[in-house]
């Protein structure tokens, strides 16, 4: 069994333009001062990390590191999932996701993508650099307009869909193998692994390649009605991120999974702060720690009623609060014996 680490905190849900989220230091203080012990850092804010120095300075990671320290943090994770996203986009959705891009690629899905690999590699180095061993992101989908069959999906799509994501993927793998850290999908809707017989699918289409492992987010498998404890039953070994969000299902005779075009707080599923839903979080940290998954618990705001301020203030103790210290000892070591084959004989009631 293995202590999860913690509390830690996602920062991109909290940047804003003014103080004391609009510098590294002020939100690492405001972090710090919440109580969190480690922060994730989106590196698509230039003001967070630049990547492009991250990835070619050793000095330059030390300093950032060293930055972080002085608050009493720990860089839990770098994420990549804006770029992540868009390593793999259909065409349908390319306007939307344009907004994730700089401009010298925009209307250009091609050069796009070779910007998207060339960040979510450079997060590779940039981590190695930084003595993480994980970073976090999203797949990118080229068949989430098809999840629902109607008209009925040809045969052979979906195996050709997971073939062109691996392809896309592997080179990134492969430099994430070199530099020896782990890729985190998070599982999600709308990303093409967006539940375990995704997760599988693409698994095998890398060819189980090492560096293919789950950041694990219950709060979207509350919204597809999937069994969250039984996941971690299922992929433990592959959890190496986790994200601390909670979420509710509420269908009503109007509205259910699908949401009805509604607004999120309109919507029978909806992501909730830590504490206000359904999610049994005691559970899922005892799980985890049995299993001795080697996570960070980072929080995650992305609640539909509550503000920012509030779910980071209850949510750094909400952490604590579930984070098991575990144990090295069994309850009923006070009765034990020194034991030796003799012994062991008598008690099985075995003769020579």
């Amino acid at each position: 069994m293995k202590t999860i680490k913690g509390p830690a905190v996602f920062l991109a849900q909290f940047v804003d333009d003014k103080a004391p989220f609009n510098s590294l230091d002020g939100m690492c203080k405001w972090a710090s001062d919440l109580g969190y012990k480690g922060i994730q850092i989106p590196t698509w804010e230039n003001f967070l990390i630049d990547i492009d120095k991250a990835a070619e300075s050793q000095d330059y990671c030390d300093e950032l590191k060293g930055k972080v320290n002085s608050y009493g943090l720990e860089i839990a994770e770098l994420s990549t999932h804006l770029q992540g996203q868009l390593v793999a986009v259909h065409p349908a959705y390319d306007l939307m996701f344009d907004n994730f891009a700089p401009d010298k690629v925009k209307n250009n899905p091609t050069a796009r993508t070779e910007w998207a690999v060339d960040v979510v590699k450079k997060a590779a180095t940039a981590s190695r650099r930084l003595g993480l061993k994980t970073s976090a992101t999203f797949s990118g989908a080229l068949l989430w307009h098809t999840w629902h069959p109607w008209p009925q999906r040809p045969p052979g799509l979906v195996e050709m869909g997971f073939e062109e994501l691996a392809k896309r993927w592997m080179p990134i793998l492969d430099h994430y193998d070199g530099e020896g850290v782990d890729v985190c999908y998070e599982i999600h809707p709308g990303e093409d692994l967006h539940d375990g017989d995704t997760f599988e699918r693409f698994l095998e289409a890398t060819g189980n390649h090492k560096r293919v492992n789950i950041l694990y987010d219950p709060s979207h498998f509350v919204l597809q009605q999937l069994d969250y404890i039984a996941y971690i039953d299922h992929y433990h070994e592959f959890i190496k991120s986790f994200h601390v969000k909670d979420s509710e299902f509420n269908p009503t005779g109007k509205k259910g999974a699908f949401g009805g075009y509604n607004n999120w707080g309109d919507r029978a599923g909806r992501y909730r702060s830590l504490g206000d839903g359904q999610i049994d979080f005691k559970t899922i940290f005892s799980k985890l720690t049995q299993y001795g998954c080697d996570v960070w618990a980072v929080m995650e705001w992305e609640c539909c009623i509550k503000s920012p301020e509030q779910g980071a203030r209850e949510g750094a103790v909400f952490i604590q609060d579930h984070i098991i210290e575990a144990t090295e000892k069994a309850f009923d070591d006070f009765a034990g014996a020194d034991i030796d084959e003799d012994r062991l004989r008598r008690i099985l009631g075995i003769t020579k």
